[in-house]
């Protein structure tokens, strides 16, 4: 009878460990076969002649080598660093100044968080879109100034080659700013109040308050901060698609688009698969040592 017992214990036992390993190991399957499977496969396609269709024929680095002789790779990895560098420190001076502000127990904070927070609830496709009629001379803002009587005032950045990546920008940091208070906010709520009330018996001024005290505390949501929006920016695709298509010429062009166009578009999916290749390693470079670092400051 006891052994009877134990036994169906020790069944009942099994069956709660495995029963959560059985239910995700179909999640788990999926996720190895198109994700990390399918980046294997991307790969390996770069290193081979692989055009219209995927090809096996080995070529080594030779689709590395033309896509760093490529003018047009050239134009995408400078505009990215143009769109990606003002992005992000815009973003981030513009959402901890939003932060400071809702800090400060103001009126209506939670609805005024929420107006900040709404963008981020768009798709890029949608904000593209949006600002693409508002920046648009013949509709937009350029337009409606002019109509009341300012016929000298322009805003043609969408139509001018040297302007129109800052375009982008200013679409990027609209859609975000207020993901990136919100992770600011968090961060100067977790502040202890009483090191703070110190500083300020001692006699310290708010600018010393928070240029010593406050801000360096911050460090790890300017970290996190930044890995999220540095990822945002290297994968930009549908924003840029939307708003310009890469336009006018390459002007607007990103390393995400460039992709997509030798890809499915010049029937060059070696030199495609290359390129996403640099993306992957340029993302895995800034996830990679910040993943090291949070878990190195856990244990």
């Amino acid at each position: 009878m006891t052994q009877s017992v134990s036994a169906r214990k020790g069944s009942g036992d099994w069956l709660r460990e495995a029963l959560p390993k059985i239910v995700l190991s179909p999640s788990l399957a999926l996720v190895l076969i198109f994700v990390y499977g399918f980046i294997f496969f991307t790969f390996y396609l770069s290193f081979t002649d692989s055009r219209l269709l995927p090809s096996f024929g080995w070529v080594g680095a030779e689709n590395y080598d033309k896509l760093f002789s490529l003018r047009a790779w050239d134009i995408a990895v400078n505009n990215l660093l143009v769109f990606g560098g003002l992005y992000i420190l815009i973003c981030c001076a513009l959402g901890l100044g939003l932060a400071i502000l809702l800090d400060q127990k103001i009126r209506s904070e939670g609805f005024i968080r929420t107006i900040y927070l709404y963008p981020m609830a768009l798709s890029f496709i949608v904000t593209g879109t949006a600002w693409k009629w508002f920046l648009d001379p013949g509709i937009g803002l350029e337009a409606v100034v002019q109509s009341w009587g300012f016929t000298s005032f322009e805003f043609d950045w969408i139509k001018n080659r040297d302007m129109a990546i800052y375009t982008i920008v200013i679409a990027a940091v609209w859609q975000t700013s207020g993901f990136v208070m919100a992770m600011f906010l968090a961060g100067l709520r977790g502040i202890d109040n009483e090191v703070l009330k110190a500083a300020q018996i001692d006699g310290a001024s708010n600018w010393a308050l928070y240029r010593r005290i406050v801000i360096p505390q911050l460090r790890p949501a300017f970290m996190s901060a930044f890995v999220v929006l540095a990822h945002m920016a290297i994968k930009s695709y549908d924003l840029v698609i939307a708003l310009t298509n890469g336009g006018p010429g390459r002007a607007t062009e990103l390393p995400a688009t460039f992709m997509y166009s030798y890809t499915f578009t010049r029937n060059q999916m070696g030199i495609g698969a290359a390129s996403a290749t640099i993306m992957l390693m340029t993302i895995a470079a800034i996830i990679v040592p910040y993943l090291w670092s949070e878990l190195r400051e856990k244990k």
